[in-house]
């Protein structure tokens, strides 16, 4: 039976016990009884304020979830990685996958993050493991790292997949501790979440900020995050007031970060900001195919420091509403986004991607101002979820919305202040996901009211996310040992 030892008492693990239990029920062949394993755990998070404005240099402001992911890694003698979920079955997936240590060298050399892009996505039933296997390809490739020994790996997840809550981040942020501690790499939490941006980014092909992996990676206990994403500027993190509790509603509308709304949004406020430094007389300093770098000693090549009167005053009604990719190139050349492409045949929304980082930025300075107030008024609440609104209201401007958020969102405002709801808002890369609510405490009932006429009204399942946990550089790594 595996167990662990020397887990302080102050630090309960219910997720641990439950992933003891999936040992040494269901997979009692899977790992070598004679050694021990290593555990690593990551949280999900509820992105509060922020969201995708991330990639465009604003201060996001993010909870780590007490939901999380668990990875336990042994090395073996055979030169085989081998990754087992059991969640990947409920996705038809195939729940273990196996890839050569060959695999990851081409010429003695580290493959490339194209061609490791193609061979871990190239069969959807598998696609899943590439957020595993790419840490390894991201390790090699960035810290010379190249692994001796076969692997093999066990994934716990209870973070819920495709709601908008990271469940990729968790994943990727977990195994990435796990090889941290394995191999005394001595990665930093910022360093960890850095990397695994570069596994979502180019080995599994989804354009995101870095939020997610640093709220897993370096999120404390019942605090927000508070990060400037320029690139990513850890700051002093930000405790929730006495008598205030964040919650989140799954509304069952399916989340990737892979669609291509998502994606095109992206694209059009990378569009936008190239836009705006030429129209401030900033100059191209190199072009490597579509990609520009822009001497820009102003905006420091952020739309996030664009204040929102300059915006109005100057550059709004000449950044066009759309354009054709083809047209943008022609004119400009490319852009300052290093993830994204641009196709030419499409047609790109530029002007609200544009605007909503911009705004962005300034409602989470603003709300994190008012969190820091010495005390928490009705007055303080009804700005804050205001904020929140307007958030979600800028979201489905640049067609991130959806049906099933916007009725969540709608049933808090009706619910409303009398049953201790303030604000709420679609949360991450939009289009589907989390509801995040802001409410007093004791708001049990009115949230539990919310989620089950939702799901009559809708047909719709939903999962309610409460609570908060450590993120995985604070919680640590453990050793399990199998005792007969």
């Amino acid at each position: 039976m595996w167990h662990y030892h020397n887990l302080p008492l102050e630090q309960p693990a219910p997720d641990l016990e439950r992933f003891l239990i999936q040992l040494n029920t269901e997979h009692t062949d899977f790992f070598n009884p004679a050694a021990p394993l290593l555990v690593a755990r990551a949280p999900g998070r509820l992105d509060l304020m922020g969201g995708i404005a991330d990639y465009s240099g604003s201060l996001v402001l993010e909870m780590p979830l007490a939901v999380a992911t668990m990875a336990a890694v042994q090395t073996n003698s055979a030169p085989t990685i081998t990754v087992c979920s059991t969640a990947a079955s409920g996705l038809n997936g195939q729940p273990i996958v196996d890839l050569p240590l060959a695999a990851l060298r081409v010429d003695e050399q580290p493959i490339s993050y194209e061609a490791a892009h193609i061979l871990l996505n190239s069969h959807p039933e598998t696609a899943w493991a590439a957020y595993v296997l790419g840490t390894l390809v991201v390790l090699q490739r960035e810290r010379q790292f190249s692994a001796e020994q076969g692997l093999r790996i066990m994934l716990h997840c209870e973070v819920p997949i495709g709601k908008g809550v990271s469940s990729s981040a968790a994943l990727e942020v977990a195994v990435m501790q796990a090889l941290n501690e394995q191999y005394q790499l001595r990665l930093s939490g910022r360093e960890i979440a850095m990397l695994c941006q570069k596994v979502e980014n180019l080995v599994v092909g989804a354009p995101c900020g870095v939020m997610d992996q640093m709220t897993s990676a370096c999120g404390e206990d019942n605090s927000l995050l508070a990060l400037l994403c320029q690139p990513a500027e850890l700051q002093e993190a930000v405790p929730l007031p006495e008598g205030v509790e964040i919650w989140g509603i799954d509304s069952g509308v399916r989340h990737s970060v892979i669609g291509a709304d998502y994606g095109s949004v992206r694209v059009g406020a990378f569009m936008g900001y190239r836009i705006i430094a030429d129209l401030s007389g900033y100059t191209v300093a190199s072009q490597t195919g579509s990609y520009v770098e822009i001497a820009d000693p102003l905006w420091q090549g952020y739309l996030a420091n664009v204040p929102p009167s300059l915006w109005e005053a100057i550059y709004r009604e000449q950044v066009p509403l759309a354009m054709t990719g083809a047209a943008f190139l022609e004119r400009y050349g490319g852009t300052t986004d290093t993830v994204t492409h641009i196709d030419p045949q499409r047609t790109y929304a530029i002007r609200q991607p544009t605007a909503h980082p911009i705004y962005e930025h300034q409602r989470v300075r603003l709300f994190r101002a008012l969190l820091q107030q010495p005390a928490t008024s009705a007055e303080q609440l009804i700005l804050l979820g205001e904020l929140m609104y307007q958030s979600h209201v800028s979201y489905s401007s640049c067609g991130l919305g959806s049906a099933g958020t916007d009725h969540l969102v709608e049933l808090v405002r009706i619910t409303g202040r009398a049953s201790g709801l303030y604000g709420a808002k679609i949360t991450g890369g939009g289009s589907g996901g989390t509801v995040a609510i802001l409410a007093r405490q004791n708001a049990d009932k009115a949230i539990a009211e919310i989620s089950q006429r939702y799901e009559q009204e809708s047909g719709l399942p939903t999962t309610i996310l409460r609570g908060s946990s450590p993120g995985s550089y604070a919680w640590g790594t453990r050793v399990i040992h199998n005792i007969r």
